[in-house]
């Protein structure tokens, strides 16, 4: 099967075809000062889409994720204080408490979610040593030079700098040029390695003294460390393009002169109600939001197959809730064909299959694969080899279609009330209805009239 994925060197889908046998892949992870939002699990829904097409396709993979638990720093023109350290002084802990705290609920999460996990998961802190030796490198191969901050790279030795952007460096982003370096030769040119001030909480002896490392320097020296010097697919959110991989390259040719990775990919952002997720706008929500709301963390899955990868995607709850219950709909649907006793053609079958295949291979068309996916569930026949071929559909979502829908148990009292609203509508008492549905809400249920009948859940 011929497989298309979109690079963002190129600007364009290309035929993948890999450097050898085993699929080299790095994806920028989590800096774990935090817990991580539904916004970043967009990213990593993404790179398990990626990996399950892969591997469906019949490619052994060896992948690494980092943990960024040090190094980042709150702006990302290395301006600001380290995000582990904050966090670290704001909560009064040790960073690396902090680290390991985060990481633990991020990968957590990350089950919760079925993402099928990289073989190699690296900490940024497991690698200083790594980091140290490509700064060196770096720095004799004359791409890197050191002031009273730290050690800078020289971007002004590149033969072209940026390359995943069609832009000027002139252009670069706002918050580069916000506060000049006097000592830098350049305004664009950024952090590898940092000197510690007295009192940072994180530190590490170097050849240039007590030093931490920038954070773009982490991902180039375990990429490498893992990968080798070229691999085959790099993956991240957007708004990594414009300096943090930016800067992976620029890293990685003044080390050994190569651009690290054939393909780049990145994933869009959700957008929340239409516009930015935000803390200012108290619409920052992780993966315990939507289980508080009774939301299955794989109906936030399948919300994320209703957007190409590539595309925006637009965050509410009533789509949330709308997934939740297609999360449902589709268990069911499994479960009714793989009850049914009818008899289908392999012909159907297999241009089903055909269908679905084409659509993950070009470029994780999930949009499409979940059209082919509802179209089988929705089959007025009912066979088990519909269910065979749902179950093959679910090596791609991820979706365990296989597991018995989870109806949320409803207590005694809500059941009452909800017997005392039929009756109220069988009688269409309208205003009874209403108020009953009125007190059920109080009590933490929503109601849902629909045309299969009434939904509950919790709130």
């Amino acid at each position: 099967m011929e497989l298309k994925l979109y690079n963002t060197l190129s600007r364009k889908k290309e035929t993948f075809t890999p450097i050898n046998d085993t699929v080299k892949i790095y994806s920028c992870g989590p800096t774990v000062y935090s817990f991580a939002h539904i916004g970043n699990f967009r990213a990593y829904v993404f790179m398990d889409t990626l990996r399950r097409v892969l591997k469906y396709n019949g490619y052994k993979l060896k992948h690494a994720m980092n943990i960024t638990d040090v190094g980042h720093l709150e702006s990302d023109a290395d301006e600001g204080e380290d995000k582990i350290a904050k966090a670290a002084k704001k909560e009064n802990k040790d960073p690396y408490e902090i680290a390991e705290y985060y990481t633990n609920i991020f990968l957590r999460d990350f089950e919760r979610l079925n993402i099928d996990k990289p073989e190699i998961i690296c900490k940024a802190t497991d690698h200083i040593n790594e980091m140290i030796e490509f700064v060196k490198k770096i720095v004799e191969n004359g791409y890197g030079y050191e002031t009273s901050r730290g050690i800078y790279f020289d971007i002004s030795k590149l033969d072209k700098y940026p390359v995943l952007q069609d832009r000027k460096v002139d252009d670069q982003i706002a918050g580069a040029r916000v506060e000049v370096d006097k000592e830098k030769k350049n305004p664009e040119d950024f952090a590898l390695w940092i000197k510690a001030p007295e009192n940072h909480l994180m530190k590490w002896e170097s050849p240039w003294g007590l030093c931490y490392p920038g954070w773009h320097i982490e991902c180039s020296a375990m990429s490498n460390k893992y990968l080798g010097e070229e691999f085959d697919i790099h993956t991240g959110g957007i708004d990594h393009i414009p300096t943090h991989h930016e800067n992976e390259i620029a890293q990685s040719k003044g080390k050994c002169g190569k651009t690290p990775a054939r393909i780049w990919m990145h994933c869009n952002f959700l957008q929340i109600d239409g516009g930015k997720m935000s803390k200012s706008l108290g619409n920052i929500y992780t993966i315990d939001s939507l289980t508080e709301r009774g939301i299955d963390p794989l109906a936030y899955k399948l919300f994320c197959f209703s957007s190409h990868y590539r595309n925006k995607l637009n965050f509410t709850f009533k789509g949330a809730e709308s997934a939740n219950t297609s999360l449902i709909r589709l268990k069911e649907g499994y479960q009714n064909h793989l009850n049914g006793k009818e008899e289908v053609s392999e012909e159907q079958i297999e241009e089903l299959k055909k269908r679905f295949e084409n659509a993950i291979n070009d470029d994780l068309n999930m949009p499409l694969a979940m059209g082919i996916v509802w179209e089988v569930v929705r089959s007025p026949k009912k066979s088990s080899k519909f269910a065979e071929l749902l179950l093959e559909f679910d090596k791609i979502l991820g979706l365990k279609i296989e597991e018995n829908p989870k109806q949320e148990e409803i207590p005694e009292e809500i059941q009452k009330l909800i017997e005392d609203r039929k009756k109220a509508r069988e009688d269409k008492n309208w205003e009874l209805s209403d108020k009953i549905r009125d007190i059920i809400k109080e009590k933490g249920y929503i109601i849902k009239d629909t045309k299969e009948g009434m939904q509950i859940q919790k709130e």
